[in-house]
């Protein structure tokens, strides 16, 4: 009901007290309830004159101006009366001076009332959109908190995997070099046992013993020679303090100019090269499942076209680790594999091509043509990819290994090495002969026959495995 109502309904005769009672949103005059606005308010002031004529008309109107906070007058008509017309103008019941008073004090404290309401809603918004952005900051931050938790937990695990596949690696690489460490230290501890002196005798029985281990004549040469030296030169006397030199000697060997090959570029196209039966086309298969696994998108050429079931081979390999092969049919042209292949890694955009190769050592003329046509093809073909020839030696043929690099390195410009078959032999100590002398890259070791037994060389580990350290 508004206040215009209220006073419609005011009767000339009636009491002259009016009862005011304040709530929330309303004001309530003799048990007549005035409903107050909702919207927003400013402080208004309210004037009554009761002095002077005023044909004052639409009191209604004015109780919503003032209501809505604008500044009103409201004054008396003749007689110290005040008057409201109605809407239709006519003319209603006088009030008294009294009662607009009242009703003045009615009007301010609605106005004061709607005014601290609307403040008061301020102030309250105000506080709840801090607090909202308070809490959204804060979840903000947990959120980040939990997401940098999440992302360490998954960095240690990594880590912690990386550490267990490393610790099951190096078990395995412990124990397939344990008769390579026995052929090595093994002997070097019955050499140093016979002798209670430091003499030429001790240094010819010690070299012989590291030839026997593959070590290879020009290296151990080469590293009695340094014993030789420093014994002299920290005065030497006791021959156990050969052991530890002699194993400082050799890690250091194997520690030269060792640089981790970083993760190949894409694209690349990799050849890998090797006579009959050193496990080439196991290692191609093992080495694209380990590109695989690191994300790479890996396609294999099987242009070792003379050797039968090679072709067969490559394919089981292929289709175990989900890679497609490249192939002709038996003794067709390697170089039309390649060009096949390497096309092939063109339109596919493959980030590797291995290719497997003909490892024919008897006739050094024709594999030398050979690969020369190979690369020709590639480089005609693929001029921006990156290029690697990997040959891959079987440790178990010691000195042979080393010959057989010998040729190939004379044949193909070899960026890395990668020796199968280290688990089981006595003959580990060629890896220490290849890096001497041959200054070649070892890039991989194989120590088993599973799929995951072919991993990088670390040098620090090898020969920690290799002393058992």
């Amino acid at each position: 009901m508004g206040l215009f109502d209220f006073l419609k309904g005011k009767k000339k005769e009636e009491t002259k007290e009016i009862e005011i009672k304040q709530y929330s949103d309303s004001i309530e005059l003799n048990d007549i309830e005035i409903e107050l606005s909702s919207a927003e308010k400013k402080e208004s002031t309210i004037k009554l004159d009761l002095v002077g004529e005023d044909n004052t008309t639409a009191i209604n109107q004015a109780v919503h101006k003032a209501i809505d906070g604008e500044e009103i007058e409201l004054h008396t008509a003749t007689g110290g009366k005040l008057y409201q017309e109605t809407a239709d103008l006519k003319q209603v019941p006088p009030l008294t001076e009294e009662e607009a008073k009242t009703i003045q004090q009615a009007l301010t404290k609605a106005v004061e009332m709607s005014t601290s309401k609307t403040e008061e809603l301020e102030q309250t918004e105000q506080i709840e959109r801090a607090e909202e952005l308070e809490q959204i900051e804060k979840v903000e931050q947990e959120a980040e908190e939990v997401s940098q938790q999440i992302q360490q937990a998954e960095q240690e695990q990594n880590t912690e995997q990386t550490k267990e596949k490393k610790k099951g690696f190096f078990a395995k690489l412990f124990a397939g070099l344990d008769k390579t460490r026995k052929n090595i230290l093994g002997g070097v501890d019955n050499v140093l046992g016979a002798f209670t002196k430091i003499d030429e005798d001790l240094f010819e029985e010690l070299e012989e013993v590291l030839i026997m281990a593959d070590i290879g004549v020009q290296t151990t040469m080469n590293i009695i020679e340094n014993l030789r030296k420093r014994v002299k030169k920290e005065h030497i006397t006791d021959p156990q303090a050969i052991r530890g030199m002699l194993i400082e000697e050799i890690t250091a060997i194997l520690e030269e100019d060792t640089q981790q090959q970083e993760n190949l570029p894409s694209p690349t196209v990799m050849l890998v090269i090797g006579v009959n039966g050193v496990g080439k086309t196991t290692t191609i298969g093992k080495l694209s499942h380990n590109f695989k696994e690191q994300g790479k998108n890996v396609l294999l050429g099987a242009a070792d076209t003379f050797r039968a079931a090679a072709i067969d081979q490559l394919e089981v390999w292929g289709q175990r680790a989900g890679i497609d092969v490249i192939k002709h049919q038996e003794n067709s042209d390697p170089a039309a594999v390649v060009f096949d292949a390497v096309n092939a890694a063109k339109n596919r955009n493959v980030d590797l091509l291995i290719c497997d190769t003909a490892g024919r050592l008897h006739n050094k003329k024709n594999l030398m043509e050979e690969l020369k046509k190979i690369a020709k093809v590639i480089e005609r073909e693929y001029p921006q990819a990156h290029k690697e020839i990997y040959l891959v030696l079987d440790a178990t043929t010691g000195q042979n290994a080393m010959q057989q690099a010998k040729l190939f390195q004379e044949v193909a410009d070899i960026t890395g090495i990668i020796l199968t078959k280290l688990d089981g032999t006595a003959k580990g100590g060629i890896v220490i002969a290849i890096k001497s002398e041959l200054k070649l890259p070892v890039r991989y070791i194989g120590v088993g026959e599973g799929i995951k037994d072919l991993q990088k060389f670390d040098a620090k580990e090898f020969a920690k495995a290799l002393f058992g350290e």
